[in-house]
C-alpha cells in the first residue's frame, strides 16, 4: 500500500502561506538540498543564464530522482517550493542596497525526513550518469538545518519591487523588540517565466533573536 512520506507540504503549509501582514513563526529542523553561490539572479531570462538559475535547474533533477526512489519504497514525497537565502556579509546578514553582483546566495529545497545521506548520494550519482556532471552538481549537498524563530510576510508582485515589503518586515521585527539574525530568506511560489509579474507570490522570511 502506498504511503505518503513525511508530508512536509501539509506540515509546513502555514510557513508557505503567510498573510500580507508580518507574523512570527518557529521553523523546525528540516533536511535540505543546498547549493551556494554568488551573484545576482536574472528573473526575466527564459533559460538558465546565471549561476543562480543554473543552481535551481540542478536541484530539480535530483529532487525528482529522490521522489521516484522513495516511490519505489511505497512512499509518496511531494516536491516543495524552491527557496533561497541571500546575504552580503560573513555573518550571513543581508544589505539589500549593496550591488547585486556582490550578493551571495544559497539555493534550497526542503525534502522529507525519509531522505538520508545515502539516498541523496545515490540520486546525485544517478543524475550525473544520465545528464553528465556540472559545477552545480559538484557543489550540491544535503544538510539538516533548523532556522528557528523568524518573522515572515507574503510579497505579491515582481521580485524587483520587494524592498517596501522587506522594509515593512524589518519594521515589524523592530516593533517586537527583536533584531534580525542571519540571511534574508525567500520562498518562490510562482514561476517568473510564466506568471504575470504582478501576481507572483514570494514568502519573505527573516530569522530573528
Amino acid at each position: 500500500m502506498t504511503q505518503v512520506a513525511t508530508d512536509l507540504k501539509k506540515a509546513l503549509a502555514p510557513f508557505f502561506n503567510p498573510p500580507r501582514d508580518p507574523v512570527l513563526v518557529d521553523l523546525p529542523e528540516l533536511g535540505y538540498l543546498m547549493i551556494d553561490g554568488k551573484g545576482a539572479p536574472d528573473e526575466g531570462a527564459e533559460y538558465p543564464t546565471t549561476d543562480f538559475q543554473r543552481a535551481f535547474a540542478a536541484l530539480f533533477p535530483v529532487v525528482y530522482t529522490i521522489k521516484f526512489r522513495l516511490k519505489a519504497d511505497g512512499l509518496v514525497m511531494p516536491v516543495l517550493p524552491l527557496e533561497a537565502l541571500w546575504f552580503t556579509a560573513d555573518d550571513l546578514s543581508f544589505d539589500v542596497h549593496r550591488p547585486q553582483d556582490e550578493w551571495s546566495w544559497r539555493a534550497l529545497i526542503a525534502v522529507s525526513h525519509d531522505v538520508t545521506p545515502a539516498i541523496f548520494k545515490d540520486a546525485v550519482t544517478a543524475v550525473r550518469a544520465k545528464k553528465g556532471n556540472s559545477a552545480e552538481l559538484e557543489r550540491l549537498r544535503f544538510e539538516r538545518w533548523r532556522e528557528g524563530r523568524c518573522a515572515q510576510v507574503m510579497h505579491v508582485g515582481p521580485y524587483s519591487e520587494e524592498l517596501p515589503t522587506i522594509e515593512r518586515l524589518h519594521a515589524f521585527i523592530d516593533s517586537r523588540g527583536l533584531r534580525p539574525r542571519g540571511a534574508h530568506h525567500e520562498i518562490y511560489l510562482g514561476d517568473p517565466r510564466r506568471a504575470d509579474p504582478a501576481k507572483l507570490r514570494t514568502v519573505l522570511r527573516q530569522p530573528v533573536e
